[in-house]
């Protein structure tokens, strides 16, 4: 990456910083070992230098290989039982790998979570998955508005992992018949975080005007007028919207992005109650939790892979409206397994378990083939 390549990022996670929770190393996922990192560990095992604190039922050793790997992986990490990375330390909650040998040998799945990049022309466009507990208690804070900032002290300058976009791929799309110029959309981005950082706002209004808004610039026409421009002449008005009284239509919406997810990984459906518990537990007391909810909104407009992968700009608004939706059905279901209303803790769970659907399990491209069909409706 060259030193003119800037890096940028929400405010709200600007200063992000690991407090080890220990999800990542536990979350009984495969990690792949590129072949330069597993050499450097296998060399550090050998040596004495680096030693698994737990052991696998799969293998012998700390590492899984063998034919069956992702692609570019040497081997993979292994995992215990209960799901848990053999170089994970309970007690201390550390990677023994970074402790011992620093963060440099670790491999990229392990160095780069929890972020979530984009790489374009622009620059760095750095969100983070809110799976990470730390970066959905980011959601909650206050101390700062939520805006897009360059330079993030928390993301110094790297070729981070993520969407990268080469310098003769298309730029997003306005609408299927098209283009938009990349000043342009830099602009909607920012706008779409704009009317996101309103954190006293309804978040289904947030979404309405979003709808409005991209429905009045898909009317633009190249007329002496830059893209930028007509983003900046959008009405400063609010759509209001009233909040949802069903959990109907978010369970659709939910049935869609499952679809995205391969059959190994779909999890069980379990959706007995979640009406009833949206209806008793969620709905009175959702309109107490609009801040992180809008601030989640923002996460989502912001280093946005659908602008890439989908169809337009109604495509993208169709994704955060899909991401609001697993929040409501997750938060129907963590109430009705606890047997409690809505509050934060179950608030931070439901985004955690929504961001994990949408970008752990789910499939990027399929989600934004079905979002997309929204330029046609």
């Amino acid at each position: 990456m060259g030193v003119e390549q800037l890096i940028y990022s929400l405010s709200i996670h600007a200063d992000y910083r690991c407090r080890h929770s220990g999800v990542c190393c536990s979350t009984d996922w495969d990690v792949p070992v590129e072949l330069p990192v597993f050499r450097n560990l296998t060399e550090a095992v050998s040596s004495g230098r680096l030693h698994a604190v737990a052991t696998s039922e799969e293998t012998d050793g700390p590492f899984v290989t063998g034919d069956d790997l992702p692609d570019s992986a040497a081997a993979m990490f292994a995992r215990t039982a209960n799901g848990r990375c053999v170089f994970f330390h309970g007690g201390s909650r550390l990677c023994v790998v970074h402790r011992d040998l620093g963060e440099a040998v670790l491999p990229s799945t392990c160095r780069y979570f929890p972020r979530v990049a984009v790489r374009d022309a622009r620059g760095t466009f750095i969100s983070l998955t809110h799976y990470c507990p730390t970066a959905a208690s980011m959601l909650f804070r206050h101390d700062v508005p939520v805006e897009i900032v360059a330079s993030p002290p928390a993301f110094p300058p790297r070729d981070y992992e993520g969407l990268h976009v080469g310098p003769d791929c298309w730029p997003p799309l306005l609408h299927p018949r098209m283009l938009m110029d990349l000043d342009g959309y830099s602009a909607w981005e920012r706008h779409m975080v704009a009317r996101c950082a309103n954190v006293a706002a309804a978040p289904e209004g947030v979404l309405a005007t979003l709808w409005h808004d991209a429905g009045l610039l898909r009317t633009f026409v190249p007329d002496g007028r830059s893209l930028s421009q007509s983003v900046a002449t959008l009405p400063t008005s609010v759509v209001e919207a009233p909040a949802h009284g069903s959990l109907d239509a978010s369970l659709r919406m939910h049935v869609d992005v499952m679809a995205a997810v391969p059959d190994d990984l779909r999890p069980v459906p379990d959706e007995q109650g979640l009406a009833d518990a949206y209806a008793r537990q969620v709905a009175p007391h959702w309109t107490s939790w609009h801040a992180p909810l809008n601030r989640y909104l923002a996460a989502k407009a912001f280093a946005n892979w659908t602008a890439y992968q989908g169809r337009g700009l109604l495509s993208i608004v169709r994704g955060l409206e899909a991401a609001l939706a697993l929040v409501r059905v997750e938060a129907a279901r963590l109430c009705r397994d606890a047997g409690r209303p809505l509050d934060a803790d179950l608030l931070l769970e439901a985004f955690r378990n929504a961001d994990f659907a949408l970008n752990h399990l789910a499939v990027g491209e399929d989600l934004a083939a079905a979002w997309s069909a929204a330029e046609e409706a």
